[in-house]
């Protein structure tokens, strides 16, 4: 049995330098100098089950055969397109909803360009220009903040809330802004993106994991440098009762809900990671914003596969069930719930059925999903040599199905264009359910919102709205922090550089001043100054973006 480790705040504190100690709660917010009065949510947790939408939800309540923790929150609906598309992407969506402007697929925190622009659509941000998200609002104004997801926690919606890039493929870039954002719990997967190219990490459990920077940092020394516990285990996860903590659970993504104890027993399910958060996060007086992703519904959805669709969405409705319980408990806890897009268009009802569709019967709904036991990616795991007999031995084992000869065409067919999980998930829903799909990928239509607590939005809005009933709950200004922390450089000075001597970590220099890109902090005249958020480089438009705080410490005034 292996032996954990308990962490204490006094332990952490141990590993924290001088400049960036925590308090002997684990946090260093103070009240902050934006505080304004509560306007009713001391607390703020948004949940997105990525990429679904109603259909889901009604599978998997058949599928549980009781209520969900969401029946009890329905509010309304959500409009999602984004700036260039009326099917939106994760990360133009993600930006959306964290900071209230619309943006261009694949941008992350940051303006949309404008030449592809959908007709008739007026910007409400710069091209390529960081804004602030209620992550960075929640943060200066005194509270504790925390990321939860299934996904790489680089991954589009949780980087959405956290970092100010161009393209959501930069998971190394993406990492840099998580950790100098100084978000005090993070749990998910991606730990690949904190390590050098060339070192690896032992877990805890024995596995090694292999890493990936390419600019020669080591994000998790910076991690233990500022304080911070990091885990890579739900044992580990359980032992951590206070103060910051990174806890990464596999080198790149988690495994889905269902077939995490046939593949990775170590890793702690969404519900867990969610509560473990709230206790961890609620110790700071200030009040606290998290998100929490269940990231793996898109890719069910992605997959046509109806099995890892209800569990995972199960799987996210229980974590929705730990915050609306804390939400009752507190009183003073706003929750927002909503799917970012829809993905694959499910539907219950399908060709194969219309003869007799009004004469279903929940048996023939639930059964098929019931002899499922893992999503048809870990199934993938048994394909062999991908041979027909090896599909069909796999398929009858695991998820319950005699595979026809028919079927084994249409997915031998399919495997070419779209792999053998896609191909096997697709051809089952369609002949051995009646489940029906419209794509692999997303959908535009609206998507249901629930909502609990004080300030709770209701009725048809848009994504971008919900970042504004976030920020006025909690009483600030997403503009004002915009404009707190996000200068363009060449707007109140020439006077300034881009060092790229080292092309991987440019530093700006103004003055006497160096201020890294990507990161927090700043030296000046010998002396290390900490940064109220991260340097931002626009590379499309060669702009810096930095906070009034670090130009006045360069010497520039700004007002």
């Amino acid at each position: 049995m292996q032996r954990i480790r308990k962490y204490v705040c006094f332990s952490v504190l141990a590993l924290s330098t001088v400049l960036f100690s925590a308090s002997a709660k684990g946090f260093n917010h103070g009240p902050g100098p934006f505080r304004k009065s509560f306007h009713g949510a001391k607390n703020v947790i948004v949940l997105i089950p990525d990429g679904c939408n109603e259909a889901v939800q009604t599978a998997t309540r058949w599928y549980k055969g009781s209520e969900l923790n969401l029946d009890r929150m329905h509010t309304g609906d959500v409009k999602v397109h984004m700036a260039n598309s009326i099917i939106p992407g994760s990360a133009a969506a993600s930006t959306a909803m964290a900071t209230g402007h619309k943006t261009t697929v694949r941008f992350l925190g940051v303006g949309p360009r404008t030449d592809d622009l959908l007709t008739d659509f007026v910007p409400t941000a710069d091209p390529y220009a960081p804004v602030a998200s209620i992550l960075e609002a929640a943060k200066l104004t005194g509270r504790a903040t925390g990321l939860v997801a299934t996904s790489r926690i680089t991954h589009a919606t949780p980087a959405g809330f956290a970092c100010h890039i161009h393209d959501r493929g930069l998971d190394n870039e993406i990492m840099e802004h998580m950790v100098y954002n100084n978000i005090d719990v993070v749990f998910g997967g991606g730990a690949r993106h904190l390590l050098p190219s060339g070192e690896t990490y032992t877990t805890s459990f024995g596995d090694t994991w292999r890493g990936y920077r390419t600019d020669g940092e080591n994000l998790l020394t910076v991690l233990r440098n500022r304080g911070y516990a990091f885990v890579d285990s739900k044992d580990g996860m359980n032992a951590v009762s206070c103060g910051k903590v990174w806890g990464l659970f596999d080198d790149s993504h988690m495994e889905a809900d269902i077939d995490r104890a046939m593949f990775y027993p170590t890793q702690p399910s969404l519900a867990e990671m969610t509560s473990k958060a709230i206790e961890i996060l609620s110790q700071d007086p200030n009040g606290f914003f998290m998100m929490v992703e269940g990231s793996q519904v898109d890719w069910a959805g992605h997959a046509n596969d109806p099995v890892y669709m209800v569990t995972d969405f199960l799987a996210f409705d229980d974590a929705v069930g730990v915050a609306y319980d804390f939400a009752q408990r507190d009183g003073k806890t706003l929750v927002i719930v909503l799917p970012d897009h829809n993905t694959g268009g499910m539907a219950i009802g399908q060709y194969r059925n219309d003869d007799h569709y009004t004469a279903v019967s929940i048996e023939e709904l639930v059964e098929p999903l019931k002899k499922m036991q893992v999503t048809s990616t870990g199934l993938a795991r048994f394909f062999g040599n991908y041979t027909s007999e090896d599909i069909k031995s796999a398929v009858a084992t695991y998820w319950g199905i005699e595979l026809s000869g028919e079927d084994m065409d249409e997915i031998m067919a399919d495997m070419p264009k779209v792999g053998p999980s896609y191909a096997v998930a697709k051809v089952v829903s369609k002949n051995h359910t009646i489940i029906g799909w419209t794509t692999h990928q997303h959908n535009a239509e609206t998507v249901p919102l629930w909502a609990y607590g004080p300030g709770k939005p209701s009725g048809l809005i848009d994504n971008t709205e919900i970042a504004g009933y976030a920020a006025r709950a909690m009483g600030v200004s997403l503009d004002f922090m915009t404009d707190f922390l996000f200068v363009d450089v060449a707007e109140v000075t020439g006077n300034y550089t881009i060092d790229n001597d080292d092309p991987k970590n440019p530093v700006l220099k103004i003055n006497s001043a160096d201020i890294p890109i990507s990161k927090d902090y700043m030296n000046v005249f010998g002396h290390k100054v900490k940064l109220p958020g991260v340097t931002v480089y626009a590379p499309i438009t060669g702009k810096v973006y930095v906070s009034k705080k670090a130009l006045r410490m360069a010497g520039i005034r700004v007002r």
